[in-house]
């Protein structure tokens, strides 16, 4: 029996029809998904059947929280996840993950998800808020970048503290690798999500609440949440660097020295200069809900073109690779700026960046003319060209401008087949934006995952002591990568669903015993690391029966990127590539699954052991 953690109570609203419905979800199916992205998983394969694209009304973009979410006695417990078919790739389950207050406040309205389908007529938001939700006419918003309509939107409500996710005009014109904004630091980045809301011309979502989530036995989560926070915050290196703002304070000199920063299309690795002098600039940690890390920051550039320039920015790197370094920016006010401004024109940084940068290739190598370009000469470490062509993809301004607006794996294609071997994709989707070439762990993960948010993490990056992994791995050892991947994509899966940010869990020790116990202590459940693992991996076969009933074959993990395998021609990694080992791996991969060799479907033992037995019908 549920006793807290959820809202019981499921927003359901159809743009065509103006419908907003009320839906509860049994508790069977909340044990066996439990929520985020587990329950948005869930909820998309069992709405969207085949043959339907991604910028499609049927298409339902479904946002849901986890039973951690909103409560601040648990670190980090703001997460909210989103589930669609993935528009990047236009075959995959799309997933994307945010934080700061969204989910917080989705719950305190009173609602564990939305599902959103059809299409509006005319640009509209949607405003949820103490247990009610209506549609409103967003034609005023519309051309609006996202933080201008974050804060526009909050005033027609007349709630300051509402959250609001919007998109910008990569995502009203159904550009690749747009994405969803909110609270002006973070994000639903990653499979084209802004696009898929884009076409359904719902130009934001608010919502407010107050209501609070209830917890089965507070006392419980109390001790368990106390054991949790000091092994994050005083066991677990990784925090200190991003701690209030930390991958800026540290001048990126963790990911330089492991070689792993992305420059020049991949070119280039971990140049010098990139990162110096970040920490000079005025930089004040933005925390989301219940968050002891504070890794998000506001920073005012203090010195150089941009001085004044206030950017808003989440704690990762992968967004400044992304806008910056990808395309040979180096220098520390123009990559703040220009993530900014990826982040206000509602582009994920990766996408429009991997794309860019094969455009500076493609010219360089006499791929691309000045005509193909309108007139414009590409090249390297330009930020004020970067910018504009970032303008030009989100308004699919000239030849060019609609070239970049399709994302790298399909702009290569439109520019020729030499043009394939520079662009930088997983499955025709931005990738997580480091350079992996020198941490095979995570590139494996990458290159077998649905081309979506973070997958499987590998053990070579970070070290998972939960399953056994306490020291890293080999990061250029190929031989264990395939069960690592098989083990991490289960906690990463299990940690994508319970409402906790990843960064709370992510190799922290002991953290499977404390997100299960924790579940366990805020539901009313008895649900143990076991039942934990086994969450995760049901999601990673549910994952790959979406993918298999949409085409997904073995050529997909296996006929992967050419830049991806290329041999690094510096760094950690220099001369070593991951290509001869590739095939082979992804097959140890799918034995130590439970997959099919030939067809790389989960089997029908694997489908039953992990609770899965009524898809076997459409797979098989």
């Amino acid at each position: 029996m549920i006793k807290g953690g959820y809202m019981k109570k499921i927003l359901k609203v159809n743009l065509s029809s103006e419908e907003i419905l009320t839906e509860m979800i049994e508790e069977e199916i909340l044990r066996k998904f439990v929520g985020c992205w587990g329950l948005a998983l869930k909820i998309l394969y069992d709405s969207l059947p085949p043959g339907i694209g991604p910028l499609e009304p049927e298409n339902p973009l479904v946002l849901m929280t986890g039973p951690l979410t909103g409560i601040s006695l648990v670190p980090a417990g703001n997460q909210t996840s989103l589930a669609t078919l993935n528009a990047d790739t236009g075959f995959t389950a799309g997933r994307s993950h945010t934080h700061g207050f969204f989910g917080p406040n989705l719950k305190g309205a009173g609602f564990d998800g939305v599902i959103v389908e059809g299409a509006a007529d005319k640009p509209v938001y949607l405003w949820i808020s103490e247990g009610s939700a209506e549609i409103r006419d967003a034609t005023e918003l519309w051309g609006k970048d996202t933080h201008e309509t974050e804060r526009i939107v909050k005033k027609m409500v007349g709630e300051p503290k509402a959250s609001v996710a919007a998109i910008g005009p990569a995502g009203e014109n159904l550009c690749a690798g747009a994405w969803i904004a909110n609270d002006e630091n973070h994000s639903f980045g990653h499979s084209g999500v802004g696009a898929v809301m884009g076409s359904k011309k719902l130009k934001a979502i608010a919502v407010y609440g107050s209501e609070e989530v209830p917890i089965a036995d507070e006392e419980r989560l109390k001790e368990i949440t106390k054991k949790w926070i000091h092994s994050l915050m005083f066991e677990y290196p990784p925090t200190k660097r991003r701690q209030k703002g930390g991958i800026a304070r540290t001048e990126y000199e963790f990911l330089k020295k492991r070689s792993l920063v992305s420059a020049k299309n991949f070119t280039e690795v971990s140049p010098e200069e990139f990162g110096k002098g970040m920490s000079k600039h005025k930089i004040t940690p933005k925390p989301c809900f219940g968050c002891p890390i504070g890794c998000s920051y506001d920073v005012e550039i203090v010195e150089g073109p941009y001085k004044g320039y206030k950017a808003s920015l989440s704690g990762g790197g992968e967004g400044m690779e992304g806008a910056a370094s990808l395309c040979g920016v180096y220098n520390a006010d123009a990559v703040f700026y220009l993530t900014d401004l990826c982040d206000r024109l509602g582009f994920e940084s990766s996408t429009i960046g991997s794309t860019i940068a094969l455009c500076i290739e493609c010219y360089e190598k006499g791929l691309l003319s000045k005509e193909d370009t309108d007139g414009m000469e590409l090249k390297w470490g330009d930020p004020n060209l970067v910018e504009s062509l970032l303008r030009k993809a989100a308004y699919r301004e000239g030849k060019l401008g609609r070239l970049l607006a399709l994302g790298p794996k399909r702009a290569a294609e439109m520019i020729s087949e030499e043009a394939l071997k520079f662009a930088v994709h997983i499955k025709g989707a931005g990738m997580n934006m480091h350079d992996w070439r020198a941490c095979w762990g995570i590139l494996f993960g990458q290159i077998v995952g649905g081309g979506s948010g973070w997958p499987a993490p590998g053990a070579d990056y970070i070290p998972e002591p939960d399953l056994g992994i306490p020291q890293l791995q080999n990061p250029l050892e190929w031989r264990d990568k395939p069960e690592t991947a098989r083990k991490t994509g289960m906690k990463k899966y299990w940690d994508d669903s319970t409402g906790v940010c990843w960064f709370a869990t992510w190799g922290v020790p002991n953290a499977l015993v404390y997100t299960s116990e924790a579940v366990s202590a805020v539901v009313g459940w008895d649900f143990t690391p076991e039942d934990a693992l086994l969450v995760g991996e049901r999601l990673m076969n549910l994952e790959r029966a979406f993918n298999i009933r949409r085409g997904l074959t073995p050529a997909d993990d296996i006929e992967v990127s050419p830049r991806l395998l290329e041999p690094p021609s510096a760094g950690l990694a220099k001369g070593r590539s991951l290509a001869p080992h590739l095939r082979g791996m992804v097959m140890e991969y799918y034995r130590a699954m439970g997959w099919d060799e030939k067809t790389g479907k989960p089997l029908r033992s694997t489908l039953r052991r992990v609770g899965l037995e009524e898809i076997i019908q459409d797979i098989w």
